[in-house]
């Protein structure tokens, strides 16, 4: 079971994300960044959390690993 304290703290970063998207969009910077991370699979199929460390290693992801490994092959 997930510690409440631990989904505070990815939810605050995830704003924090969006805010400073929001920022660089301002200011023409276009960067993929956490914020443009799906929070869930967006494979209809699955649907399951996509995991903060996947979405801070692969910026703008849509996918569950899982998903985009099938969908490589």
């Amino acid at each position: 079971m997930t510690d409440p304290s631990d989904i505070a703290s990815e939810l605050e970063q995830v704003a924090r994300d969006e805010a400073i998207h929001a920022q660089r969009m301002r200011m023409g910077i276009a960067t993929k960044t956490v914020a443009d991370s799906a929070l869930f699979c967006t494979n209809e199929e699955c649907g399951l959390p996509i995991p903060l460390k996947r979405r801070q290693a692969m910026p703008g992801c849509q996918l569950c690993i899982s998903c985009q490994t099938r969908k490589e092959r």
